[in-house]
């Protein structure tokens, strides 16, 4: 077995940044069905922003907004709108994980720092990656509170979907950068590449992109990295860069234990999913052979399914979560697949690419 040259435990949370912290944790709550754990604003000492944790079996997410003008963060928020700040992983020791980072080539965000109160103390530091996103590393051991000094804690219960831990988080880049970040990823936080796919996998008549999955020593941490290819016509990637700004991050994928289950409640309550043509359901059986799941009741539903070697997924993207054509969310349930459902791309993509067409962005 290899040696892991970064420990990483697991990613910790991801954290937003938002123009409404409480209305972003609202809709979460009451779609999503987090629980509502944390808050930290005005109340608790903090005096130019205001946040809320919100929590859902093994997944925490914060949402955080400026309240005064000249936040740093707010020409970040106007530029690219309610965006995915920190993908931050709980490390074993956070200092030396910071040094390690900075060694081979990252640069730092935060420097080690230690929050503490009557609970204990939490260790963390921050180190950037592509666009305007970071890495925290963050060490709890020490502490007995909920998340970290300067939280507190909420008790505003959601009702669960069902949705277990982040099965992955996909950032786009731009065109030519690519394995420039897939060789930081190897460099700095030891990953290494599991699946790449090229123009030929990932393409439709008119756009084509490519993606190579990147997984840190213990395979917790998996991040898939898309550029834009050659096409006809303007590809999901180019359109992501254009309305976002530059590079970041495309969706952040949710696993589940129960997709049918899920996806039912999320639609529920109205999240809007992409869909795909019946005839993709006349050829699964023949495609992805025996499953355990009801087919008119995926096709009901408009969820995916694709196998390799070890099982097989079903998975579902919902459309963009903001005003924006950036950010979704991909709900995924494994039953042995380790894979990212690669027999699904091309009815995928054209389906995005319906949504760009109404768009009028393709």
């Amino acid at each position: 077995m290899s040696q892991d040259t970064f420990p990483i435990r697991k990613v910790d949370h991801v954290r937003h940044y938002v123009n409404n912290a409480r209305q972003s944790a609202y809709f979460y709550q009451h779609t999503f069905g987090f629980n509502i754990t944390g808050f930290y604003g005005l109340e608790t000492g903090i005096k130019d922003e205001a946040g809320y944790l919100l929590e859902q079996n093994d997944i925490k997410l914060i949402f955080s907004a400026p309240i005064r003008p000249g936040h740093p963060m707010a020409p970040a928020i106007a530029e690219h709108g309610d965006f995915v700040r920190d993908i931050a992983f709980e490390v074993d020791d956070v200092d030396w994980a910071y040094k390690a980072a900075l060694d081979r080539g990252a640069q730092g965000a935060v420097e080690p720092t230690t929050k503490e109160d009557d609970l204990g103390k939490v260790r963390y530091a921050a180190i950037h990656t592509y666009g305007n996103v970071i890495h925290t590393l963050i060490n709890r051991d020490h502490y007995k509170g909920h998340m970290w000094p300067g939280f507190r804690e909420m008790n505003e219960p959601g009702d669960g979907i069902g949705i277990q831990e982040i099965d992955h988080c996909v950032g786009n880049v731009e065109l030519g950068k690519m394995n420039v970040w897939v060789k930081w990823y190897e460099d700095v936080l030891g990953f290494k590449n599991l699946i790449s796919f090229d123009d030929k996998d990932i393409s439709t008549e008119y756009t084509s992109l490519m993606s190579k999955v990147m997984a840190n020593g213990n395979g917790r941490v998996k991040f898939p990295i898309n550029e834009p290819a050659a096409g006809k016509k303007k590809s999901q990637i180019d359109e992501y860069l254009e309305f976002f700004g530059g590079p970041g991050v495309q969706h952040v994928a949710l696993r589940t234990d129960d997709i049918v289950y899920t996806v039912s409640r999320l639609r529920a309550r109205g999240v809007d999913f992409l869909s795909v043509p019946k005839s993709y359901y006349d050829m699964l059986p023949d495609r992805v052979g025996k499953i355990d799941e009801d087919i008119a009741v995926l096709a009901d539903l408009g969820i995916l399914v694709d196998r390799d070697d070890e099982g097989y997924l079903l998975q579902i993207f919902t459309k963009p979560i903001t005003d924006r054509p950036t950010l979704f969310y991909e709900i995924i349930h494994r039953k042995g697949a380790q894979s990212f459902g690669k027999g699904n791309f091309k009815a995928l993509f054209e389906s995005i690419e319906r949504e760009q067409a109404l768009r009028g962005t393709l």
